[in-house]
């Protein structure tokens, strides 16, 4: 008060304060931009794309280390392996990206004679690559190839002070870049190898890769011959064998055991990616490691962006390459692509986003918040699934689907290559293969009478919100619709050819042949007690477990839930020891091989002690011997064939339930545009564009700021002001008058 007080005897009346709040008010009307936006400067028209990472900054971005989703998003931006996978083609189309093209391997017999393409696979003891890279390509601009007068590397050996004292590698002032060549592809291969990197990589390849296994013990006897330095020169090391090697400056060889089609998938992966030695060489510098600089955090590509800011737990930023050549935008795609707008950049040089941020969001609500606002343009836009918790909301709120729609927010959806299934062990005897003739086929009608009861279609419907499709088989559809044909022994063809459940009156005539009618054991009287295991971690829902129980219950089965933690279950599995269990599987590659090896006997995880993916122990010497020649065989009608008789035999087996694909659904605002989701491809963000000059009206037009409540407080305070003005005066005539009187 009594500042106020001196304010107003200051000279300001309360009129000139009315009309500087006034003015202030019309100022702030008028608008300068929404005055909650997190990023200030930005208006939303920059050619950036946002979008926030939850959790903690990417564990490792070294393309033969990286290994997680939350990765991709950087290493399939920076690095280029020899192949990809067509943007928009489905099924999925192996297309060359460093590579001229996709390569036919060669095939030669134990001999080393030369075999014909259409030579029995039996016969094929190597599989030969040989990958020509295209010209001209040029990596990043980065300081571990700049150079000094005289042609050394400028920065490979740093004074450990001034290493220590880097924020960033970007801080040095020189960058140069080179030419990529098939020794880039070379060194990375034997980094696969090495001791120092650990990639994950390694188990699987080292099998395939003639002298992989080998090269492992090759540099770690050179790495100690060396001392350990802080650069291992791995140039120096010999690929033992030649299991892979550079046959001339843009060709690279690499040899493979057998005949192995699917390693062409595998060359699309980030494993593969080139890596110049001079990045290992900078990067050893002593100092920069303590500072979180190294392939780890800093990758060096020829990808269309490279890494601009790396703030740990806090923001990651990639700016546009600008050595990268431009590649094209596809101008095929699959149907309805056209209609969907897809194909309008035909031809066109991508990238067309200047640089992508992510920052981090450590809660949820701010997270939706600012989407909803308009400052990211997706919640995550590397998941193909963020949308569907948007899409359940939607679904039971009226408010949330209103808002959705007004906002044209877009969730376009995707059939996921994944399955999740109730699995039987063929181990056990109630519900297993059976030791004699007679007990295989009143177990098998068993498993088949409970695959009829559990009504898929209705646990989509109740907890997925219809975001799931019922699978027929253990392949999804995802892979290729044509091996998601009707499974006869679950469904039957309805009278508008779709299909639909065989009849509870059915799946007890199957569970009478199986020695159990009504879903008793006649000899004892007693219900059929069946034993239903899953991890405790990953139940999510009381209420699932107890429709399961309902589902058994329709044919008069008691279901006993086993909740176990995860040692414990892992253990039950490997031994074998569960009856019924809950278990899924991600693709490693768009190939029915990849889902269909789940159920090939040696596989089997009791005999394998738990290295095997045959969770329900499942053995069928028909369909290891088609499996055994279907893997060998690339693409075409004998591999459907193949497939299809296998798929079959399964479906008429029933080591599984074959349970559900989720349909995945990302999310986007209005103004992403190319954005066709997908967990396959994952080099995507080239590909988009966004319309700026729409995100920036309609974050303008989202976030009108609401002036009204400080008008309202500074009319109070004019009023008190005012009134305060008048005790004031009339205090002061009071204290004339009494001086006047005395």
């Amino acid at each position: 008060m009594r500042a106020l007080f001196h304010f107003v005897r200051g000279g300001l009346s309360v009129r000139a304060a009315l009309c500087a709040a006034a003015a202030v008010a019309a100022l702030f009307s008028a608008g300068c931009g929404p005055v909650n936006s997190p990023r200030p400067g930005t208006d939303g028209s920059e050619n950036t794309l946002y979008s926030p990472f939850s959790g903690r900054s990417p564990k490792t971005l070294d393309p033969a280390a990286s290994y997680s989703s939350d990765e991709t998003a950087y290493t399939y931006s920076i690095y280029e392996p020899p192949y990809r996978y067509h943007y928009l083609k489905r099924p999925y189309e192996v297309v060359p990206l460093a590579a001229e093209s996709v390569a036919s391997p060669r095939y030669f017999d134990r001999s080393g004679r030369p075999l014909p393409s259409g030579a029995d696979p039996a016969s094929v003891a190597e599989s030969r690559y040989s990958i020509t890279i295209r010209k001209g390509i040029l990596f990043a601009p980065h300081p571990c190839f700049a150079k000094a007068p005289d042609g050394t590397l400028l920065y490979s050996k740093l004074p450990e002070e001034k290493a220590a004292s880097l924020g960033s590698p970007l801080e040095l002032p020189e960058r140069g870049t080179r030419e990529l060549t098939a020794e880039d592809y070379v060194y990375a291969i034997k980094r696969l190898a090495s001791p120092r990197t650990v990639s994950p990589a390694f188990s699987s390849l080292s099998s395939r890769i003639i002298g992989l296994a080998e090269l492992r013990n090759e540099i770690r006897a050179f790495d100690e011959r060396s001392g350990h330095p802080p650069f291992l020169d791995l140039r120096k090391v010999p690929f033992p064998k030649q299991g892979v090697y550079a046959d001339g400056p843009r060709t690279l060889v690499i040899r493979v055991k057998g005949k192995y089609p699917q390693f062409r998938d595998w060359l699309t992966m980030t494993f593969f990616s080139p890596v110049p030695w001079e990045a290992e060489a900078f990067y050893s510098n002593p100092g920069f490691r303590e500072n979180s600089i190294g392939l780890a955090w800093w990758p060096v590509g020829t990808g269309p962006y490279m890494m601009e800011d790396y703030k740990e737990n806090r923001l990651h930023s990639m700016t546009r390459n600008p050595n990268y050549r431009g590649d094209p935008y596809p101008c095929e795609g699959e149907e309805g692509d056209r209609e969907k707008g897809f194909l309008g950049d035909c031809g066109k040089p991508t990238p067309f986003i200047d640089r992508i941020v992510f920052t981090l969001e450590k809660e949820s609500i701010p997270l939706r918040t600012k989407f909803l606002q308009g400052y990211y343009d997706s919640p995550a836009i590397d998941r193909s699934d963020v949308g569907q918790g948007f899409l359940v909301e939607a679904a039971d709120s009226p408010d949330r689907a209103r808002e959705y729609a007004e906002k044209k927010i877009r969730f376009p959806r995707s059939t996921d290559l994944s399955n999740g299934y109730l699995g039987f062990n063929m181990l056990d005897p109630v519900v297993g293969a059976g030791r004699t003739t007679e007990e295989a086929a009143r177990h098998r009608a068993l498993r088949q009478a409970v695959s009829i009861a559990v009504d898929w279609e209705e646990q989509i419907a109740i907890f997925q919100k219809g975001q799931a499709v019922p699978l027929m088989g253990p392949v999804p559809p995802g892979i290729s619709p044509r091996f998601a044909r009707m499974n006869p022994v679950v469904y039957k063809e309805g009278p508008d050819g779709k299909p639909v459940r065989r009849t509870l009156e059915e799946a007890r005539r199957l569970l009478a042949l199986a020695g159990y009618p009504g879903g008793r054991d006649p000899r004892t009287g007693r219900p059929l007690v069946l034993s239903l295991d899953y991890l405790s971690a990953a139940s999510g829902s009381r209420s699932l477990l107890d429709w399961y129980q309902k589902q058994f219950a329709k044919l008069g089965i008691q279901l006993e839930i086993r909740a176990t933690d995860y040692n414990r279950f892992q253990d039950k599995m490997n031994r074998g020891a569960a009856q019924i269990f809950l278990w899924g599987w991600l693709a490693d590659y768009p190939d029915p091989e990849n889902f269909l090896a789940l159920l090939y006997g040696p596989h089997s995880k009791a005999v394998t002690g738990g290295s095997g993916e045959n969770a329900a122990n499942y053995r069928s010497k028909e369909f290891d011997r088609m499996f055994d020649r279907m893997k060998l065989l690339d693409d075409g009608p004998e591999k459907d064939r193949l497939v299809d008789e296998m798929i079959r035999i399964v479906q008429e087996d029933a080591p599984w339930g074959f349970g559900t694909a989720p349909r995945t659904a990302a999310a986007y605002h209005q103004w992403v545009l190319n954005a066709k989701p997908s967990s396959m491809v994952r080099n995507s963000l080239q590909y988009l564009r966004l319309d700026t000059a729409l995100r920036a009206e309609k974050i303008r037009e989202w976030n009108r700021p609401v002036w009204w409540p400080l008008l309202l407080l500074a009319g109070a305070v004019a009023a008190a002001a005012a009134l305060l003005l008048r005790t004031v005066r009339r205090n002061a005539g009071r204290s004339a008058f009494s001086r006047r009187g005395e």
